[in-house]
């Protein structure tokens, strides 16, 4: 319809306006139609957004657990091994290496210094630890003062001091030299100083005690019954004026025996010591010696016999000298003290009971702990802690029952405690090898009871 423009006033007021219905229509060709391919991807780009962010919100979460796991395993780890770069005191503290054999106590309970000092071998040599290497100590300059501290720092006793040796030897670590200013109230540890050379690669060999040397192997190579002075670290241990077991003096104080011994009857004052005794006769002519002390050790199991070894300290101290080679220990074996497989060894114990103790001796040969645990032996029940010994001519006696009877050998000379008898009643049935505690085994937790309880 095309509208007149000269109409008048009154015309136009005949004709109503447009409805909206009608406006529409003129208003559709006006505004440009949406195509379809623009309506179809409008709403599906924001679709794909939404999904995308809800993908990279995803990954972004699961990163950060993933994140957050790895540092908690790695804060577990962390927490679990705080010794990672340091050295583990053993009760959860921690120390640097630099710190480990310092001469200061740094680990809660002095463990960062308990076993820094040591001998090596049948020639006795001092090592000393430093700088993550056992090194050994120069002899120019060094002075038999500082011998006792070492050997206080081992764990003897006053008055037990020997001697300071020498012996040439090479070393790729350097040595370690002594201080020219000595102080006695000082750790050993702290009076020693680095260096690249030794004079004459000439080094400190160390006696802590004069062990091992008073036996004569000719009268020890047969089962029979010992003489007097044969086996000079045999004690008898004796409850109420009975034998209960036997042991080994390894110093002027300290014997050493079967914890099992000692299990059932653990109050010092119900023990006595006797040293020197072979026959019936000796406790006649033997002083009785009282006990202040005895250790098992705290692993000890009364049923596996796992950890079956004792210290007993005596009240008052041995006099070696005035026993005349009667009464004397026996060493206690050095570090890589190298002992082979069946070498031969002795068995000291006593035999009879009451009235009638003897003391008998006997010849073994060391055993392989393989052939040990086979189905011969004593299947499997065999553990690090412990060495067997088979007689090596019938009747020998190879598991004495009379528990704590030392097992020892003879090597460069010298008597080394390599056992102590931990199943002499019941190894004896069908010929089966006896089984002793492997002292070799102890030998740091014997050196630290010593200390503990040092005078």
């Amino acid at each position: 319809m095309i509208t007149n423009p000269y109409l008048n006033v009154d015309e136009k007021k005949r004709f109503p306006p447009p409805s909206r219905s009608e406006d529409k229509p003129q208003y559709v060709h006006h505004v440009t139609p949406k195509s379809p391919p623009e309506v179809s991807f409008s709403f599906p780009r924001r679709k794909d957004l939404k999904e995308r962010c809800s993908k990279y919100a995803e990954v972004a979460v699961f990163s950060l657990l993933l994140l957050l796991l790895v540092v908690g395993i790695l804060f577990g780890y962390y927490c679990s091994s705080t010794c990672l770069h340091g050295l583990p005191c053993g009760d959860g503290g921690c120390v640097w290496d630099s710190q480990w054999c310092d001469g200061v106590s740094d680990c809660p309970s002095g463990q960062d210094e308990a076993n820094c000092v040591r001998l090596q071998g049948s020639s006795f040599l001092l090592q000393i630890y430093s700088e993550k290497n056992w090194k050994t100590v120069c002899s120019d300059g060094w002075t038999e003062q500082q011998g006792r501290a070492a050997c206080r720092h081992i764990g003897y006793s006053r008055g037990t001091y020997f001697r300071s040796g020498q012996k040439k030897t090479q070393s790729a670590d350097g040595f370690l030299t002594a201080r020219p200013d000595f102080k006695p109230e000082a750790s050993i540890l702290k009076q020693l100083e680095f260096s690249n050379t030794c004079l004459n690669n000439t080094v400190v060999t160390l006696h802590c005690t004069d062990c091992g040397s008073r036996v004569n192997s000719s009268r020890a190579s047969r089962s029979q019954q010992a003489s007097r002075g044969s086996w000079p670290w045999q004690v008898s241990l004796q409850v109420a004026g009975s034998h209960r077991c036997s042991g080994a003096l390894i110093s002027p104080y300290w014997t050493v025996t079967a914890a099992h011994c000692v299990s059932s009857t653990s109050n010092p004052a119900d023990w006595t010591v006797y040293a020197g005794i072979v026959d019936p006769l000796g406790t006649l002519f033997n002083p009785a010696y009282p006990v202040s002390q005895i250790i098992p050790h705290e692993g000890f199991n009364s049923h596996t016999r796992k950890n079956d070894i004792a210290l007993m300290r005596l009240s008052k101290p041995l006099d070696f000298t005035a026993a005349s080679g009667i009464i004397g220990p026996v060493c206690l074996p050095n570090v890589d003290l190298k002992l082979a497989d069946h070498q031969a060894g002795w068995v000291s114990h006593f035999s009879g009971n009451g009235g009638g103790l003897y003391l008998m001796g006997a010849q073994v040969s060391i055993t392989d702990a393989m052939v040990c645990n086979s189905s011969v032996g004593h299947e499997g029940r065999i553990s690090r802690d412990m060495l067997c010994a088979k007689e090596t001519e019938a009747g020998a006696k190879a598991c004495p029952s009379d528990g704590g009877s030392p097992l020892v050998s003879l090597k460069d000379g010298l008597w080394w405690l390599v056992g102590e008898s931990i199943w002499g009643e019941h190894c004896s049935v069908n010929s089966k090898p006896g089984v002793f505690g492997n002292v070799t085994y102890f030998l740091d937790w014997i050196y630290h009871q010593m200390k503990k309880h040092q005078d």
